[in-house]
């Protein structure tokens, strides 16, 4: 997973205003890659719905200006969706966000 926050620009020509993209609206961008390695075309549309919908829970806890690339590993194929959404979780914490806890049951919801 790659995590990208804007930083201003060390350039002294360019002010803090140009920087930043020009149009920007909606929060925290996800980009998600699922590879073949990950299975069939099925498989690898159901992990990313399930990874799209994680996302969607994680909106508010990241910044506005966060652009986020996860990367599906073939494990995912056959993980469920809580196990997904826990190792996201998890990610985030490492990289030091304030990420609460899961919010998909325990039980292994699909």
């Amino acid at each position: 997973m790659h995590v990208v926050l804007p930083t201003p620009s060390d350039d002294p020509a360019l002010p803090d205003a140009e920087t930043g993209p020009l149009v920007r609206f909606g929060g925290p961008r996800f980009g998600l890659i699922v590879s073949k390695a990950v299975g069939t075309a099925v498989v690898r549309h159901r992990v990313a719905r399930r990874l799209r919908h994680i996302c969607a829970g994680l909106m508010a806890d990241l910044p506005a200006d966060a652009d986020v690339v996860i990367r599906a590993l073939p494990g995912a194929a056959t993980a469920t969706s809580a196990d997904l959404d826990r190792q996201l979780r998890s990610a985030f914490r490492k990289l030091a966000f304030d990420i609460g806890p899961t919010r998909l049951d325990q039980s292994g919801a699909s």
